[in-house]
């Protein structure tokens, strides 16, 4: 049995994020094409590898049809220009799928099968709507094997909000408005040119450049979200404004072995340390992620207050503060979410994941006494996933 290779991730890069509207920015383009214009960003960023070398490419997306649905591992390697010696494939775990791409590339790459290995996710909502060509078995409520609220991801927002009476709406909006500052502050900084490729685009009024998060309103205040509609029930708790909206976006990542990374010239700013992936009620789905986290925690010998940074996914604020009194930080902890998350930025399902690790990675340069950082998320059907990760920028 050879012994477990250390896994390091070296860069990552997202196009900006849009609106799942027939006039969002990427509403004219193919889904694949956007996975092709991350990863060829990512190569041109990384150009002491030579494309023969890398050994796979595992791509995400939840909904697996149409421009999304052609095994996308390899159909994005072949149109991103990588030899057809390069093979691929694609993996689905919804909202985590990127994240399990790159879990599944860790794996090839500890066990020696391969050195370098490209990974992320792409989710077009616009062209493909959550759950649109899904035909859910009629066991599932007919059996009472899962409640029906679990098929639709607001009203298991909703359910946290009833099963957690604390996690108030005006708990939920001021993170919500918090998620927004710190998103709006990361722009001005600079700190998102870093991380989103900027990209062309054909739209009713001609070619531009998507360069943009949409969902961007740095300026909202409990005033504005106060009385917006709950579409997930009347008089309900979950928003619009307290809420990720509907998203198109691709992302992705380059995970090499370590030694592969000193052979290469390549500067890695991040070691995975362990990993894992949890199950919880379905119309619960949000409470995924704090079994996914004090698992990994557990089995790194670290507690909650040895992690530095966290980057959690936000789908709704309630299930951010159900993972904050789950583990025991603070929503308002400097800690989580420093560049704001998916209320502020959107949330294109698959391939979300390696949003949080690029994320974590350009936290972690910021903050170079940091040691520890975990990107985690829920799932639908009641999962979560969490990574724990080691910070290699750091100055002792």
């Amino acid at each position: 049995m050879p012994e477990l290779r250390d896994v390091v991730y070296v860069d990552g890069v997202r196009t900006a994020f849009g609106r799942a509207t027939p006039d969002g920015l990427f509403a004219r383009t193919r889904a694949d094409d956007m996975a092709v214009k991350a990863l060829r960003e990512l190569l041109r960023r990384n150009p002491t590898l030579p494309p023969e070398r890398v050994d796979d490419v595992v791509f995400a997306a939840t909904a697996q049809v149409g421009d999304q649905g052609l095994t996308l591992g390899r159909e994005v390697a072949l149109l991103a220009g990588l030899p057809a010696t390069v093979p691929g494939f694609a993996v689905d775990r919804m909202c985590a799928g990127a994240l399990t791409a790159t879990t599944a590339g860790a794996g090839e790459i500890a066990m020696g099968a391969a050195d370098v290995v490209l990974v992320g996710g792409v989710e077009h909502m616009g062209h493909h709507p959550m759950g649109e060509e899904v035909d859910f078995n009629p066991r599932f409520v007919s059996e009472r094997l899962i409640d029906e609220s679990a098929a639709v991801m607001g009203q298991t927002a909703e359910n946290l909000h009833d099963t957690f009476p604390h996690l108030t709406k005006e708990a939920a909006d001021a993170y919500a408005i918090e998620s927004q500052r710190r998103a709006g502050k990361a722009w001005d900084d600079g700190v998102m040119d870093d991380i989103v490729v900027p990209m062309s685009v054909f739209s009713d009024d001609g070619w531009k450049v998507a360069d943009r998060d949409e969902f961007l309103r740095p300026d909202t205040t409990m005033e504005a979200l106060a009385n917006l509609r709950t579409p997930f029930r009347a008089g309900g708790r979950v928003t619009a404004g307290n809420s990720a909206g509907l998203t198109d976006g691709a992302t992705a990542a380059l995970i090499t072995s370590a030694d592969a990374a000193a052979e290469l010239g390549l500067e890695p700013k991040l070691r995975l340390v362990g990993f894992a992936y949890a199950g919880v009620e379905p119309h619960l789905m949000g409470l995924g992620p704090v079994p996914a986290t004090k698992r990994v925690l557990e089995r790194a010998g670290l507690g909650i207050d040895d992690v530095d940074l966290f980057e959690l996914n936000e789908p709704f604020a309630v299930q951010v503060l159900t993972w904050c009194d789950g583990v025991g930080v603070a929503p308002d902890d400097p800690r989580l979410n420093p560049y704001g998350g998916a209320i502020a930025c959107g949330h294109p399902l698959a391939a979300t994941g390696v949003r949080l690790m690029a994320q974590l990675a350009r936290g972690f340069r910021e903050r170079p006494r940091s040691r520890y950082g975990l990107t985690a998320l829920c799932i639908g059907l009641g999962m979560g996933a969490a990574i724990l990760w080691e910070n290699l920028q750091t100055s002792g």
